[in-house]
């Protein structure tokens, strides 16, 4: 006779083994699945780059770079720089040809224009020596119209204005006042404007306004007239509501100064950099926000500096230039994930100190600027699709030239 106790126990170990067997199972099946993702996403094709060491070319007259702190890029490969050039931005022994005290050196003009090949072509700029206009107390972001003008702005004291000229540097118009302190919703001046876009298809300008506005105003850009305006997460612009950015702490409902770049992408998306909060956001053209992500979120002076996108149909990366922590972020556009980053802090080719603009030309190579004492612009060819787990980060120096 079966004995009904002994029955039970085997029962009861029977389901034991089988429940072990199950958790092995689904233990191997999600470490299997894991594998599989990090190997999917190890050989997910990613744009790699080189810096090119000899680009651009040196620069005539003696002349010396500052802070350099905006660029953009024509259609025919032209890249326009703009830098600080008053005296204080150098070093009495920078500046001994105009000191009288030694052969070199001098400041370039502010806006300096390089072919492909980094040879310099024009160079223009600074106060009106009529008083037609009123050059910026501190230049900040510069942008080429499809017709060839220059846009630049100002991020120094009094700058609330921006100043509109022709390719040679011919003034053309003052768009805003200058002179006027903050205010996020006037519709008639900025304040410290960072960065300026232009999206070519709709004739209208983005404009990160700023260091001293918390806020994106778009303009037409045939008169410079205010369109709209908008602040995070499309909320109207409070200058006085608390903005403080804490790491892990619930993010400010307000832009955190500097707004440092509103860049519109291809499919009508329009990707701004709240520098201070370490945060890019994303909305549609009308202020309607999508989503946005943080960038090296316990950077507690600002990851999210300037973008710029890949050259594909898609523009599926995002480049950003982040200038605290001296390196270049690769970014899924899509998910705004950081893929991987190049460059570190440094003053070799490859290096940066002070991360501040970055532009993609028509193949897709990306230049940057440097500011505080960087002082420079760099070339970094883009070198080929490699998978993301071969990635080189770091100084992006060619291969053959490594240890």
């Amino acid at each position: 006779m079966n004995n009904p106790n002994r029955l039970h126990s085997l029962s009861s170990r029977a389901i034991l083994c089988i429940s072990l067997a199950l958790l092995m199972v689904l233990g191997i099946a999600q470490q299997r699945l894991q594998l599989e993702s990090v190997a999917a996403t190890s050989s997910q094709m990613v744009p790699q780059f080189t810096v090119d060491p000899f680009w651009p070319q040196p620069l005539p007259n003696k002349w010396l770079l500052g802070r350099t702190i905006g660029i953009d890029i024509d259609e025919r490969d032209h890249v326009f720089i703009v830098h600080r050039d008053s005296d204080d931005m150098f070093m009495s022994q920078e500046l001994g040809l105009d000191l009288g005290r030694a052969e070199c050196c001098t400041a370039a003009p502010p806006i300096l224009e390089f072919d492909p090949a980094g040879n310099l072509v024009n160079a223009w700029g600074g106060p009106s020596p009529d008083g037609e206009y009123e050059w910026p107390a501190s230049n900040h972001g510069i942008d080429v119209a499809p017709n060839g003008d220059i846009w630049i702005g100002g991020n120094g004291s009094g700058d609330s204005h921006m100043l509109v000229f022709t390719r040679n540097g011919e003034y053309i118009r003052t768009v805003g006042e200058p002179g006027n302190p903050a205010d996020s919703n006037s519709t008639t001046h900025f304040s410290r404007v960072a960065e300026i876009a232009i999206d070519a298809t709709a004739n209208e300008v983005y404009v990160a306004d700023g260091y001293g506005n918390r806020r994106v105003a778009v303009l037409d850009l045939a008169s410079g007239a205010f369109k709209r305006y908008w602040g995070a997460y499309g909320n109207a612009p409070d200058d006085d509501a608390d903005n403080t950015y804490t790491p892990g702490e619930p993010l400010p409902q307000q832009f955190r100064p500097p707004v440092h770049c509103a860049e519109p992408s291809n499919d009508g998306l329009i990707y701004v950099c709240d520098r201070g909060a370490d945060r890019i956001q994303v909305f549609r053209t009308d202020g309607t926000f999508v989503k946005e992500g943080l960038i090296a979120p316990a950077t507690l002076s600002g990851s999210a500096w300037d973008i710029d996108f890949s050259r594909d149909a898609g523009q599926q990366y995002i480049y950003l230039a982040d200038g605290s922590n001296m390196k270049v972020h690769v970014i899924d556009r899509d998910s705004l994930e950081v893929l991987y980053t190049f460059g570190e802090g440094g003053r070799q080719p490859g290096q940066f100190f002070g991360t501040h603009s970055i532009a993609t030309d028509s193949a897709g190579n990306i230049y940057t600027t440097e500011t505080y004492e960087g002082k420079r612009v760099q070339k970094f060819v883009l070198s080929g699709m490699v998978p993301l787990g071969e990635v080189r980060e770091g100084t992006p120096w060619p291969v053959s030239n490594l240890n």
